[in-house]
């Protein structure tokens, strides 16, 4: 592990003056199909839970900044006709201490939230909610910050996610960089697969629920099943949450990755990470993308 973090820290500095640049072939042979009509709509709620700093050169690759970006982590609460569940149960209270010494040196350093943190029973208690009125989680990707919240939720609530990123976080003898496996132990795994048409500039997906309400989109790269959920609001609106694929709206405006440290350690294939940062960057105007990272984009949501 030191191994891989000095090599990702030795290519950072070249690529922070020189980003990769934006594949124009591939901008120019993305289609965007429109979404089927909704049949129903969801309340979104985003529970901001503990916020960290990077610099933003780092979480834009080669951004002409000297600031840092303020990022968040989050759950979001979707409260659908037919069930109550959260995208990215992402974390318990005590973190620090229950979650973070899974994970390798000198990552649990890297990664740390500031304290203190709000756990996801604190976060859910003014909705009136607790763990047990949940029906399921839908984590965007197993990476630890995206469901260490588990540890606060019943244990027969399931995980629905897509069985190559459940045999990626879970088969072997250790555990995938950035994969706490302590929350996910124990628990029910319900699988699926996206095995739906083309929506918008992916080219797969599932509908959740059969409304088109809940449409989960493929955003393969930074994990080998992230995906993004595609949500028809009741405001109005599509809002599709990216989990990882960003960590901020800048990157999809700009076509940027992260920098190598980070996205070497994290990515598990930088290629098709890129290759979703230009599906990011061509979805149309109307659809409001929220990073699971970006505090301001976040932030924005929860103040509706």
């Amino acid at each position: 592990m030191l191994l891989a973090c000095g090599v990702a820290a030795a290519g950072t500095p070249a690529r922070l003056l020189w980003p990769r640049g934006a594949d124009a072939e591939l901008l120019a042979g993305i289609e965007s199909i429109p979404p089927p009509a909704a049949g129903n709509t969801v309340e979104l709620t985003a529970l901001m839970q503990a916020e960290l700093s990077a610099p933003t050169a780092i979480v834009v690759e080669g951004a002409r900044s000297l600031c840092s970006t303020r990022l968040t982590m989050s759950a979001f609460l979707v409260r659908h006709p037919a069930a109550t569940f959260l995208v990215d149960p992402a974390i318990c209270a005590g973190v620090h201490d229950r979650v973070l010494p899974e994970l390798p040196l000198p990552v649990q350093l890297l990664v740390a939230p500031d304290k203190p943190v709000r756990g996801l029973n604190e976060v859910l208690a003014p909705h009136d909610l607790s763990g047990a009125d949940i029906d399921f989680v839908l984590p965007t990707h197993l990476h630890w910050d995206h469901v260490a919240g588990l540890y606060e939720l019943p244990g027969w609530v399931p995980i629905r996610v897509p069985g190559v990123e459940y045999r990626w976080a879970m088969a072997g003898p250790h555990a995938p960089v950035g994969v706490a496996r302590g929350p996910l132990r124990g628990r029910e795994f319900d699988l699926y697969e996206l095995d739906g048409p083309p929506v918008l500039t992916f080219p797969r997906s599932h509908d959740l629920f059969g409304d088109g309400s809940v449409l989960l989109v493929d955003l393969a790269g930074h994990t080998p099943g992230s995906v993004g959920v595609l949500l028809a609001v009741d405001d109005g609106t599509r809002v599709l949450l990216a989990g990882d694929a960003v960590w901020s709206t800048g990157q999809i405006d700009l076509i940027r990755e992260t920098a190598p440290m980070p996205g070497e350690l994290f990515d598990a294939d930088r290629a098709a990470a890129f290759a979703t940062v230009h599906r990011l960057h061509a979805l149309p105007d109307d659809i409001e993308v929220i990073p699971g990272h970006d505090r301001a984009a976040v932030a924005a949501r929860a103040a509706h």
